[in-house]
């Protein structure tokens, strides 16, 4: 179930000659993930990025070092990556010897692996992003009815795997995550100052879900300067956390050029931020949760259906607004997310008008399925 998506792209690149990069989040089940996948196999290293000994074995490390520490070693994992300084040169040596050995590594954070892999690994590594759990993974593992019948829970609870597994204990097991897990990058960054002003920036952000983002406003509810709120924000998406959508202007002078809205990848986080685990039918957010969990279900489908397409927001000054754009094969697609099956939406006659051609649909939870699994 975990991995579905990626584990025969990842198993068909072994011994390739390239460094594996797996990034996503803390507790997204990347371990979990290439232990199903890497199980039958023999002389499997397994190295924690997270302990000191890994850190100082990689430490002005030589090629030739390394690959003695490694031993008989065909596979080596290097869990949480990004904790080890300077990992992508160390990488990069290992590519660049004559050695056969597969490399792996995961990271839960790119602002170090952005850096310290990507460059020096440009054109020696294979990188792959893995998110929690999916609608279309869950399909596959029991079936396009049960999953749309979990529709109220996964909106309300997420698809993080520990939380999927354990039912009945959600709020617990998402508590820890928010409270233990998916910060320890961030507060560990070394200009991180404020933890409790990020946890109010986040609880902000989990309030504005659906809605249209100001930093300015941001900076006043958290008692933060403008570039400091953006700095987070950054932070917060290269821990893989929340996602930008921007907005889409083409033709007319009154649309919005620079805004953005913010989502999270997952809806449980989200809730747990706020505290809020109330059923769907009794929520007054239940448009703006159905938004988060519709847009980031359809990004993880893009991703593993390797769907090329730019994703955007359209709004107007006029308050005009279409809830999700995608642009890719020289064609625009224009939708509109609603909770409730029966309400109509239709595309403005502005928006007609500037982008002729544009294909439009509803997504509830009647067309859910084929809107993600297509």
């Amino acid at each position: 179930m975990i991995g579905r998506f990626l584990y025969k792209t990842i198993e068909d690149k072994l011994f390739k000659g390239k460094v594996i990069v797996l990034i996503g989040a803390r507790q997204v089940g990347k371990t979990t993930l290439l232990k199903q996948m890497l199980r039958e196999r023999e002389n499997v290293l397994w190295l924690n990025g997270d302990e000191m000994q890994t850190q100082t074995l990689f430490e002005n490390a030589s090629a030739d070092r390394l690959l003695a520490e490694f031993g008989d070693s065909k596979i080596v994992i290097l869990d949480e990556a990004q904790r080890i300084k300077n990992i992508g040169l160390r990488l990069k040596l290992i590519a660049d010897s004559d050695s056969d050995i597969q490399v792996i590594a995961t990271g839960s954070s790119s602002f170090e692996l952005a850096n310290e892999v990507n460059e020096p690994l440009t054109g020696r590594k294979w990188e792959y992003r893995m998110f929690p759990l999916s609608f279309g993974e869950m399909v596959t593992h029991h079936g396009k009815l049960k999953e749309l019948r979990m529709l109220p829970r996964r909106i309300i609870y997420g698809y993080y795997p520990e939380v999927v597994m354990n039912e009945g204990s959600e709020m617990g097991i998402l508590k820890l995550l928010t409270d233990a897990y998916l910060y320890k990058d961030i507060l560990s960054w070394e200009n991180i100052k404020h933890p409790d002003k990020l946890q109010t920036l986040l609880r902000a952000l989990a309030y504005q879900v659906g809605s249209q983002v100001s930093f300015n406003e941001l900076s006043q509810m958290c008692s933060l300067d403008n570039k400091t709120v953006e700095r987070y924000v950054t932070l917060l998406e290269q821990c893989y956390i929340i996602f930008r959508l921007p907005s889409f202007s083409r033709n007319l002078r009154h649309e919005l050029k620079s805004s953005r809205k913010i989502y999270f990848y997952d809806n449980g986080i989200r809730n747990a931020l706020i505290a809020d685990y109330n059923a769907p039918e009794v929520r007054q957010d239940i448009g703006a949760l159905w938004e988060n969990f519709v847009v980031s279900e359809r990004m993880k489908s893009n991703a593993y259906y390797h769907h090329w397409v730019n994703s955007y927001f359209w709004r107007t000054k006029q308050q005009q607004e279409i809830d999700y754009l995608e642009e890719g094969g020289g064609k625009l697609h224009a939708y509109e997310i609603k909770w409730n099956p029966k309400t109509n939406a239709t595309l403005t006659k502005t928006f007609t008008d500037a982008y002729p051609g544009t294909d439009f649909q509803v997504i509830t939870p009647d067309t859910l399925a084929d809107f993600l699994l297509a």
